[in-house]
């Protein structure tokens, strides 16, 4: 029962009854799209930051040469476009950058936010919405709009759509399969999949170093010839990348902060940096956020990825070899997949042989964070366990003298040099101390004495911590830091401990342990060096017979002994001696180590020098010649005994006339 003024007064009501109280809205119904004109100069791009484009003349050019001109194309010609590269790389800025300026060249231009099937369905539905403007379309459903909008595009030529941050190719498939009649510019930090929607790659590289100060110099509105040294050590420590410049200039400007002083806080803490929004507000996009919502992704189809690119982090960011990542993962070739993974997301770059990170991105990696889930205490603990596990196993043995090994040693210098710099002494395993060690010993047999020493000094401090100062390795690393004195010419440190050293391996170790003989070598040789041959000549003759003694005739370190003396011998002006040393030591050498090892080289080198000090020209250079020739081969041109050998023999012809 109803009542009130306007209250309906039936007995029964089998029906429906309007009292005018209600408004029923017809159905939207659009015009067909082919009758719907483009309005003047129609589009969406968000307002251009005319700051934010340097240093991209050359991909700019690339985009115009592929996109431009369009009057030289049938009005059904359709290019496709990608821009592909890591977060904050710069690919919005340089679409946005494009459209801006070639927007007079379009009859529409249209920026699709991409990043969802959702968000462009809605990009297309507010199309539909500008294009018929003065219609209410908010209670049509935004895919009857966006399907409208299709249908609108394909029947009005010239236009141009930017679809800003794809996620994947199969997301754009179905539209671009629809539409024939304009050109497609996209956004997206997966380097794969464009080509088969026929579209054209272009991946972007981080900034040019002049262009990268250049745009520190704009965002902060500083005179470029304020603090120079500082903006251009800032740009380099950020790595060429826009948006961490951006961050960080945006910073710099607002707190009225210099340079210099940016850059001690971000080396003191990249991570907390990278989280910061330049402007103060708490929404930006920052280097940390960008990364992260790539890393989900890559979490989601393969967690193996993620804890590679932490273990990458410790490593330095250009020229990791490949196969050093290999036995990461206990399936075969997951990690050729993850890897590959990684850089379908831009997140690496990889070739046949390497992969390289950006440093920012490594910064980030190795730096724990309790609100990210890919950067927990423990996640990063067990990736620099692994890099140093993946380092330790790749070290080729005998760096001194294994000369098929040096190539590898070489590519394996810049890593060991940036785990080492990313980690602390006191968080050195014995992974660690053998890494340190054998780098040691490579690089002062390379005459790198200066990495030399600071290795060797790690390495006999991190083995007094972990085993103990009698143990044999920390011994045999102390005998080894003396020996990085010595070949760096400081006998005043190299003597007094080759003493202590030997003192200690005849207690520990015993008279004939061939640690100790070697610890007696070694200090007979700093004597030698030193000029004190009254203490040098007993103890070599009382090292070479106790080695042939233990070690037997045919020993290298028996022959190194034997070598020693007659150095020794030879120094002291007893040719009468050391000739006949020698040219054993030759003979045994080229007999138990071959013709090519670096020691025999060093027998060769040291025989021609006796034949020359007792004044045998004759012999001397000959034999000079032959180990030039075979030192340049073996051990390469710019070697270090290479060029003692090239200046023994110049002085050599100089003095023969």
């Amino acid at each position: 029962m109803t009542s009130g003024a306007r209250s309906p007064a039936v007995g029964t009501n089998h029906g429906a009854i309007f009292t005018g109280d209600t408004t029923v809205q017809a159905p939207l119904v659009l015009p067909p799209p082919a009758d719907v004109s483009t309005p003047h100069g129609m589009h969406n791009l968000p307002r251009p930051v005319g700051h934010r484009f340097v240093g991209r003349a050359a991909e700019m050019a690339a985009l115009e040469q592929a996109l431009q001109p369009r009057n030289e194309r049938a009005a059904t010609h359709v290019v496709t476009q990608a821009i592909s590269g890591l977060g904050g790389i710069g690919k919005t800025t340089l679409a946005m950058h494009f459209a801006h300026t070639h927007r007079t060249d379009y009859t529409a231009v249209w920026w699709i936010d991409a990043e969802t099937l959702e968000t462009i369905t809605s990009s297309l539905a507010q199309l539909t919405a500008r294009v018929n403007a003065g219609t209410n379309t908010s209670s049509a459903p935004s895919a009857d709009l966006a399907e409208w909008a299709l249908t609108w595009l394909d029947t009005h030529p010239g236009w141009l759509l930017v679809f800003d941050n794809a996620t994947h190719p199969d997301h754009l498939a179905p539209y671009l399969a629809r539409l024939t009649s304009g050109d497609h510019l996209i956004t997206s930090r997966l380097t794969y999949g464009w080509h088969d929607l026929g579209a054209t790659p272009l991946h972007l590289d981080v900034l040019a170093p002049t262009a990268a100060t250049s745009l520190l110099y704009q965002l902060t509105r500083s005179d470029p010839n304020s603090e120079a040294s500082a903006a251009q050590e800032l740009a380099d420590e950020l790595g060429y990348l826009p948006l961490a410049l951006e961050q960080a200039g945006a910073y710099i400007r607002r707190t009225r902060n210099t340079y210099s002083a940016y850059l001690h806080r971000f080396r003191t803490q990249a991570a907390r940096m990278l989280n910061t929004p330049g402007n103060g507000d708490p929404h930006s996009i920052t280097i940390a956020r960008t990364w992260r919502v790539t890393l989900d992704t890559i979490a989601e189809r393969d967690p193996l990825a993620v804890h590679l690119l932490r273990v990458m982090a410790w490593l330095a960011p250009h020229d990791i070899p490949r196969d050093l990542l290999n036995g990461i993962a206990d399936e075969p070739d997951a990690d050729t997949d993850a890897l590959a993974l990684l850089n379908d997301f831009s997140m690496i770059t990889l070739t046949e042989s390497t992969s390289a990170m950006h440093r920012l991105l490594q910064a980030l990696a190795r730096t724990p964070d309790a609100q990210d889930p890919h950067r927990s205490d423990t996640a990063i603990s067990q990736a620099q366990s692994t890099a140093a596990t993946l380092i330790h196993d790749a070290l080729p043995d005998a760096p001194e003298t294994n000369t098929a090994g040096w190539p590898r040693w070489r590519a394996l210098l810049p890593h060991i040099d940036a785990y080492l710099t990313h980690t602390h002494p006191e968080t050195d395993t014995a992974e660690t101390d053998w890494i340190l060690y054998s780098a040691s010993r490579f690089l002062r047999g390379q005459g790198r004495l200066s990495q030399a020493t600071q290795y060797a000094h790690r390495s006999a401090a991190t083995s007094a911590r972990i085993n103990g100062e009698d143990h044999p390795d920390t011994l045999a690393s102390r005998n080894n830091l003396a020996s990085a004195y010595a070949s760096a010419g400081d006998l005043g440190r190299a003597i007094p401990l080759y003493k202590q050293t030997l003192n200690d391996s005849i207690r520990v170790l015993g008279e004939d342990h061939p640690d100790t003989l070697a610890s007696g070598n070694n200090l007979a040789g700093a004597y030698a060096s030193a000029g004190d041959s009254g203490r040098a000549i007993p103890l070599y003759e009382q090292t070479l017979t106790d080695s042939i003694r233990v070690l037997g005739e045919d020993h290298p370190d028996t022959l190194a002994s034997r070598n020693n003396l007659a150095y020794v011998y030879a120094s002291a002006g007893d040719s009468g001696r050391a000739i006949p040393l020698y040219e054993q030591t030759l003979t045994d050498r080229i007999r138990v180590l071959g013709e090519d090892h670096p020691d025999t080289l060093a027998s060769r080198n040291n025989l021609a020098y006796a034949y020359r000090s007792a004044g045998d020209s004759g012999r001397a250079i000959p034999l000079y010649e032959q180990t030039l020739t075979d030192s340049i081969r073996i051990l390469g041109e710019d070697h270090p005994k290479t060029r003692i050998v090239r200046d023994n023999l110049r002085e050599a012809r100089s003095k023969s006339g």
